[in-house]
């Protein structure tokens, strides 16, 4: 079996990692509550920041946590502060980079104040972990891949965290990098450090890196474990199958997509068109024409000539001829190709139908179909067991004309003169 252009492209396009696991909106008012929490590890002193500091520090948050916050005018007292000490000077650079962070628009002041805040290493643990992790976030944000890396390992480091969705961040970073081989490790540490809440975003990044290389087996191993664990989703039985095509293994492609089929999971013409191709190739035909003259009829798959001509094709592989003969029939009156009136006036023929057989291959004869002789041959067989003998041996006559046929039409015109002498018929 082949896979086509367009069935290439589709599943590609379906193994791209989704911008989603790109930090596009960082969680702002997380990192807020950072000063709260005491969930990292390391030990420090707690410092406070001076009297005059805190009180300014204290008319900012009351601007900031307002209904409506004043981020501006919080802003406006920040940077107007001026601290002299190195805590205070630390603290008050975070405050404003989350301020910067909020705004949205100002992404490199809060970047500058967070590497402002977090180089002398001074803050208390909450703050000096939250910024850590703000500032490599922001640097996803605007593309520095390198940094962030550097400052999720380190926030990592500094918290003794291991974090799933902090993985997923270093995994999408070596992928934004081109160093696909390295999105593996921290991909396996997200799904570990998941547990037994499984992410999906780590399996995926796992199928790109290796999807990417060109890895087809250790890709199917992924999509495999991918299936048990996340049976819900369509989008893994649709890649198991395509990839299982990848690797040629084409008893265990159609096993999954006829599966995932079942479950509804194929929606997509071209999904039911692949499942198709592998029935026949799988020696069941009839399942490929049902299939495909439901999803016609559905309107999922189109009613062009290529289809019907699949499903005509499918149907008289299946020995099913007069149905076959009907497709055969729409793909005629769709194309007007004289094959096609010619395979349908066969088919018409083979199954008995002489009187619908005729005009088929007629109208193969008025559009200029090869082997002449052949048609005539087969219109004076059908009129022969109409039982009209006189224009069954009009019909053979004509066949006898064509060089490629007389030997054969020889033979049947001694056996029309022969039965309509019998029945005492003139021809």
């Amino acid at each position: 079996m082949i896979l086509n252009k367009q069935t290439f492209k589709q599943l590609s396009t379906s193994l791209v990692v989704v911008a989603s696991l790109l930090v596009a909106q960082v969680p702002f008012a997380d990192y807020a509550k950072a000063a709260e929490a005491k969930e990292e590890k390391k030990k420090r002193p707690t410092q406070l920041v001076g009297p005059s500091i805190g009180k300014k520090v204290q008319k900012a948050f009351e601007f900031y946590a307002a209904e409506v916050p004043d981020l501006d005018s919080a802003l406006a007292i920040l940077l107007d502060s001026n601290p002299k000490k190195d805590y205070d000077k630390a603290y008050i650079a975070y405050f404003v980079a989350q301020m910067y962070a909020m705004k949205g628009n100002e992404v490199p002041n809060a970047i500058k104040y967070l590497k402002i805040s977090i180089e002398p290493d001074i803050l208390n643990a909450p703050d000096h972990g939250g910024g850590l992790k703000l500032l490599a976030d922001l640097q996803m944000q605007t593309k520095d891949y390198k940094g962030a890396l550097t400052h999720y390992h380190a926030w990592m480091e500094f918290t003794g965290k291991s974090d799933g969705n902090t993985w997923v961040k270093i995994a999408q970073a070596h992928y934004e990098l081109k160093e696909l081989d390295k999105m593996i490790v921290p991909a396996d540490k997200a799904i570990a450090a998941f547990g037994d809440k499984p992410n999906q975003n780590p399996y995926s990044q796992k199928l790109t890196s290796y999807y990417e290389r060109k890895k087809y087996k250790e890709a199917v191993k992924v999509l495999e474990t991918v299936v048990l664990i996340f049976p819900e989703n369509k989008t893994w039985w649709n890649q198991l199958g395509m990839f299982y095509l990848l690797i040629e293994d084409y008893p265990k492609a159609v096993q999954t997509l006829d599966l995932a089929y079942k479950q509804g999971f194929l929606d997509k013409e071209g999904q039911i068109k692949t499942l198709a191709n592998l029935y026949s190739s799988s020696e069941a035909p009839y399942k490929a024409a049902k299939l495909l003259e439901k999803h016609i009829a559905s309107g999922l798959v189109k009613r062009d000539d290529k289809n019907i001509s699949t499903l005509a094709n499918a149907w008289h592989a299946a020995q099913h001829v007069g149905t076959a003969a009907k497709y055969y029939g729409e793909l005629a009156k769709m194309t007007n190709e004289a094959r096609h009136y010619r395979k349908q006036g066969m088919l018409l023929k083979q199954d008995e139908q002489f009187a619908k057989a005729i005009p088929a291959l007629n109208k193969a004869l008025e559009l200029g179909i090869k082997n002449k002789g052949r048609i005539h041959m087969s219109i004076a067989e059908s009129y022969f067991y109409l039982e009209k003998y006189k224009k069954a041996y009009t019909a053979i006559n004509k066949a006898m004309e064509d060089p490629k046929s007389r030997k054969a039409a020889k033979g049947w015109k001694g056996f029309i003169v022969d039965t309509a002498k019998r029945k005492k018929v003139s021809i």
